[in-house]
């Protein structure tokens, strides 16, 4: 399979973009329906150049047109990319969902896993809030645990894969994101004084995300839930543990 290079946009580049967008629509490109090996050229050639919408729009055509054509399968794996780009990540994961369906033990199964982290994790993340440094820990996490699940399936689906080391290091951002989480929900409940929610919510980032920077915080909310329960030997107790991990 050819695979894409995935880069990232200059902010600058985003902001004008989102500004435009804001302002005008973009002209559909017209789309000349020829023979399935010219139109699957010039969906490559747009997509080397980066035009997405136009590359996007012909491999539409050509999954349209030739559903059995002898490019299917790539038109398919080149669409998902194509989605990503544009940061259209419904139809990203819509399409990747179906060609997980239809082709169960394709030989680049690792990339479309790979891709499927990918659009999860840009669902689960706010530009603008990125762009601003807005913490939004509080936010709901379903994308980010299933793009956990969806990188963890890769590596354990091919261990070896091209793509396995950056899962991993992904899945390591992630698990701080749902290790945030569950410490903005806990120092909720510690400032409403619902004092044991927070203490278990607090367990909750020490027994499943022990190796993250979170613990610290974790342990410092219960350490305070403790006092204003009036559990003076579990917050001495937690004091210990703090002192001995700092």
């Amino acid at each position: 399979m050819m695979s894409k290079k995935i880069t990232l946009l200059p902010i600058s580049i985003i902001f004008a973009l989102a500004l435009s967008g804001c302002s005008q629509t973009i002209d559909e490109p017209e789309i000349q329906i020829t023979a399935p090996e010219q139109m699957y050229q010039n969906a490559q050639t747009a997509l080397d150049t980066g035009n997405l919408v136009k590359a996007t729009r012909i491999l539409e055509a050509l999954e349209s047109r030739y559903p059995f054509g002898p490019q299917a399968t790539q038109v398919q794996l080149d669409l998902i990319y194509a989605y990503y780009r544009q940061a259209n990540s419904e139809q990203a994961l819509a399409s990747i969902d179906r060609f997980l369906r239809l082709n169960p033990t394709h030989l680049d199964i690792d990339y479309v896993y790979y891709m499927r982290g990918l659009a999860n994790m840009q669902s689960d993340e706010n530009m603008f809030h990125e762009m601003l440094d807005i913490d939004r820990s509080d936010r709901d996490p379903q994308f980010a645990k299933q793009a956990f699940k969806d990188f963890k399936q890769l590596i354990v689906a091919k261990p070896n894969s091209h793509y396995a080391a950056d899962a991993q290091l992904r899945m390591k951002s992630l698990k701080n994101r749902l290790a945030k989480h569950h410490i903005a929900i806990a120092q909720y409940y510690l400032e409403r004084e619902i004092y044991v929610g927070a203490i278990n919510r607090a367990k909750q980032v020490l027994v499943s995300f022990n190796d993250t920077p979170s613990t610290t915080q974790a342990l410092k909310i219960m350490q305070a839930s403790y006092i204003a329960l009036k559990q003076t030997d579990l917050a001495e107790k937690t004091a210990k543990i703090i002192s001995q991990n700092n």
